[in-house]
């Protein structure tokens, strides 16, 4: 079971390393810290390198090899989230002072204060958690990485956060296609006021939908909306979105140029399994959109594209999964894009 916080400890006297076991041993065996220990700032780079997943440093600054001092100008290169903490003899201000200019988070004293060093560590602990907190709002802000320059997100996060835009994952999700059928002709005839305004009154209805049954809005395209279902039960939550969606907007009715009216109605497509989800885009353009791909998403899209207005469609897999909770009328056999055999379609009616 891995430790809800690792923490590196850098000191050549073997008897600081005892006395953290002894004095945290509790904390250890409950796993909420895990400590590794380094007798020098070059073993110290080599542990980390050995778990990356290391939250912050406690250093001392007199050692063989490499000095805290160094070790500190290296952290600060490989990892701008990961935070240090200098342990200094006592009234060595002129290492405290060029420890903090280096950016040093703190300082502690030898010999060593345990409730202090406690203390330290808690709140060292706290702000590497508000700034993972800050790391994955912007990481998930579509917008924020769409429009804000390069040098804003390195002044924000460091080259860090830069890296972990490229970090990518397989993750069990319900991708959902909802698309407005019919507003293409809306939009090739009325002023663009009036298909902006409706578009957006859609969208609107669409997505707190999806909100509401903890889904994420991953894209707009065109007149269609992409959104995934994440975590438990979310194919369930998905279809509940789908459903609500299209008795909402289906009641609806809107005025149009020429005392003609628009009944809105939606085509649904909803796929569910493993799906990669990461951030594609243009280095270049300095645009990526954190976004989700694979054969999930394109059968998703394509049962949207065979939907009828009306119609939520999904397939054979999806059906086995969702019939003991949703009633699903069959649709029979349609030939897909890319697939060598017919797919069994299904509707979902309620």
């Amino acid at each position: 079971m891995n430790a809800k916080h690792k923490i590196l400890v850098v000191d050549d006297e073997d008897d600081v390393a005892q006395l953290i076991r002894q004095k945290f041993r509790r904390e250890i065996r409950e796993h909420e810290y895990e400590f590794v220990f380094a007798q020098n700032g070059a073993e110290a780079l080599s542990k980390l390198r050995d778990n990356p997943e290391t939250e912050m440093v406690f250093t001392d600054i007199n050692m063989p090899v490499m000095d805290g001092l160094t070790l500190l100008q290296k952290l600060e290169e490989l990892s701008p989230l990961l935070k240090t903490v200098i342990i200094s003899a006592y009234g060595d201000m002129a290492n405290i002072r060029t420890a903090m200019n280096r950016g040093a988070f703190d300082f502690i004293t030898k010999p060593l204060d345990f409730q202090d060093f406690e203390r330290t560590l808690q709140k060292t602990l706290k702000y590497c958690q508000q700034l993972k907190d800050t790391v994955r709002a912007v990481h998930e802000n579509n917008i924020l990485k769409m429009y804000v320059d390069d040098s804003v997100l390195r002044f924000m996060c460091g080259q860090e956060f830069e890296s972990s835009l490229l970090e990518n994952e397989t993750i069990e999700a319900t991708i959902a296609f909802i698309d407005i059928c019919g507003f293409t002709a809306i939009s090739e005839r009325e002023p663009p006021d009036v298909v902006v305004r409706l578009l957006n009154k859609y969208f609107d209805i669409i997505v707190k939908a999806i909100i509401a049954e903890g889904g994420n809005v991953d894209k707009f395209m065109g007149d269609a909306v992409l959104a995934v279902f994440k975590d438990k039960d979310h194919l369930a939550r998905a279809l509940r979105t789908a459903l609500a969606v299209n008795t909402q907007i289906q009641s609806m009715e809107d005025p149009l140029s020429g005392e003609q009216t628009f009944l809105p109605k939606l085509s649904t497509g909803i796929n569910t399994g493993e799906v990669i989800s990461g951030n594609i885009g243009s280095a270049t353009l300095r645009r990526f959109d954190f976004t989700v791909i694979g054969d999930v998403v394109n059968t998703a899209q394509r049962l949207q594209s065979a939907a009828k207005p009306g119609q939520i469609l999904i397939n054979e897999a999806t059906y086995e999964k969702a019939k003991a909770l949703f009633q699903c009328q069959k649709i029979g056999e349609i030939q897909m894009k890319n697939k060598a055999q017919p797919v069994t379609v299904w509707e979902v009616v309620g």
